[in-house]
């Protein structure tokens, strides 16, 4: 497309331009920590080569069609300058994770100005001795999966790169690279996006949906499967809270699932299941399992992303199981709902609606997003960034964090974003319904503790077995004594006969 020309916005990237509401835009937001200042110069540089001259939409500004019920288009904004997208800012004292949340929250109700390009970056210096790069991108612009690809392409490994191409951890497998949860089912879904995209026929769409019928539970779950009451739904404000983690190792994380036989994605999502129920618990409700909405990558992590880049990409459902109050068996039944989702047809079901609904009037495409979006609390995302670290301008970068937008009544949105051996998790809530997220990021903390404990404990247990049998095969040597401890080192306090030594609940801090 030429300087002067227009680019059609497909149907797709359509919805997401007209779903902004005043209580919920339709924002990418990110947060990429750095160990200190970058060059200011040099972030220019950056975001010009990397972002505004390999991605023509990011000088580009929507305009609507001539024809009534025409699709948008993109055009260059005769009037573009970098200036007014990367900002450069000092955070107030004392500088802290709360100073930092309070400075981004007063930007999360803010549209933007729709007669310029529909993004921002933020340096903001003053955040302890480093700086945090603070991104605000229109969800219609592209989705959360191929942002953050771009968002990576504007950092350094140290080597000679070609920044163009997918890291070597996104390339490893759909399982290693910045995909969902349910990424496993990707190569699925992605085998059968052009049969998807065929259900924007109508006649397509109802053979389609006759075929999904004789699955029973999917296409039951899409139409059906709705939240019961609960403390964390209701009416969305103005004003969201966001909260996040330290880093957090990886490691422990893991041993826990392979003890269990469960992955990092399974115990991170528990976790979040055991922080909603005890969110629920504590304030008087009757804990129940509630709903998110995972997004799935249709994109093949192989090749460069298109220069017009857009969504492509599907939502499926995943029930937590916040009902349930014993740590292992909810741990269990995660493990168990995910594996049911990753070999679900759901993501193909979506895709083909999220397209046909793109074809429909803005009344029946408004109807049609708020019907399915508010099935759930909110979007779950789980990024597998990074396994090493990367550079900025120069600078080290020592996390990131990313949230997708709400639509509908969403209250709850989820972040979980691995990088570099840890992981960074974080919530964005409307305040108007959860009014501590403080106290959501403190359970989940005390939730990821005490499944590192019970992961520790079994290890201990298994440990101490193998010893006690290698005892018996070779009775001469005793390095250990009869208790499966060391001499001179105090044994184990055991629980109880009767009590689950393994597991010790999900009502609050280990119990």
């Amino acid at each position: 497309m030429s300087k002067t020309g227009r680019r059609r916005i497909g149907p797709v990237d359509t919805i997401w331009l007209n779903m902004d509401r005043p209580n919920n835009l339709m924002v990418i937001t990110s947060l990429v920590f750095l160990e200190s200042v970058p060059d200011w110069d040099e972030v220019r540089r950056i975001a010009q080569e990397r972002f505004i001259d390999r991605y023509p939409v990011f000088s580009q500004r929507p305009v609507t069609s001539a024809i009534p019920v025409g699709l948008p288009s993109w055009e260059y904004d005769p009037d573009f300058s970098l200036d007014r997208h990367l900002i450069q800012e000092t955070l107030e004292a004392p500088g802290d994770d709360a100073a930092l949340q309070a400075h981004v929250e007063r930007y999360l109700p803010h549209a933007f100005d729709r007669n310029h390009p529909l993004w921002e970056i933020h340096l903001i210096e003053g955040y302890g001795s480093g700086a945090v790069a603070f991104f605000r991108i229109h969800h219609a612009l592209a989705d959360g999966i191929a942002l953050t690809r771009v968002l990576l392409s504007l950092t350094d490994d140290g080597a000679s790169v070609d920044d163009e191409q997918p890291s070597e951890d996104m390339r490893a497998s759909t399982t290693s690279g910045p995909v969902s949860l349910v990424s496993s089912g990707v190569s699925f879904a992605r085998g059968t996006v052009e049969q998807a995209a065929r259900m924007t026929n109508p006649a397509e769409l109802a053979r389609t949906l006759n075929v999904g019928a004789r699955t029973g539970k999917v296409v039951r779950d899409l139409l059906f499967i709705e939240n019961p009451p609960n403390v964390v739904s209701g009416t969305p404000g103005l004003h969201k809270r966001i909260v996040w983690t330290q880093p957090v190792p990886l490691g422990p994380l893991k041993t826990v699932g392979r003890l269990a036989g469960a992955t990092l994605n399974d115990v991170l999502m528990s976790a979040v299941a055991g922080a909603l129920y005890r969110y629920q618990q504590e304030r008087g409700a009757t804990p129940v399992d509630l709903v998110t909405m995972v997004p799935v990558n249709l994109r093949p992590l192989d090749k460069p992303l298109p220069r017009e880049l857009g969504n492509q990409f599907a939502m499926v459902y995943f029930t937590f199981p916040s009902s349930m109050d014993g740590r292992l068996a909810r741990l269990a039944e995660t493990k168990r709902r995910m594996d049911w989702l990753k070999g679900s047809p759901e993501s193909v079901l979506t895709f083909g609606l999220i397209t046909a609904i793109g074809f429909s009037t803005p009344v029946l495409e408004r109807y049609l997003v708020d019907f399915f979006a508010n099935k759930a609390i909110g979007v779950t995302t789980n990024v597998m960034g990074p396994r090493e670290p990367r550079t900025f301008a120069g600078v080290p970068v020592t996390g990131v964090l990313g949230w997708v937008p709400g639509s509908g009544t969403h209250t709850v949105g989820v972040c979980l974003f691995t990088y570099d051996g840890t992981v960074r998790v974080g919530f964005m809530v409307d305040v108007g319904v959860v009014s501590e997220p403080e106290s959501l990021l403190v359970a989940f903390e005390d939730e990821l503790g005490a499944l590192v404990r019970l992961g520790r404990d079994r290890d201990l247990d298994r440990e101490e077995g193998a010893a006690h049998a290698n005892r018996h095969r070779n009775p001469v040597s005793r390095s250990v004594s009869h208790t499966g401890h060391r001499p001179g080192t105090p044994a184990r306090r055991r629980k109880p006969a009767g009590v689950d030594s393994a597991d010790p609940g999900g009502g609050g801090p280990e119990q």
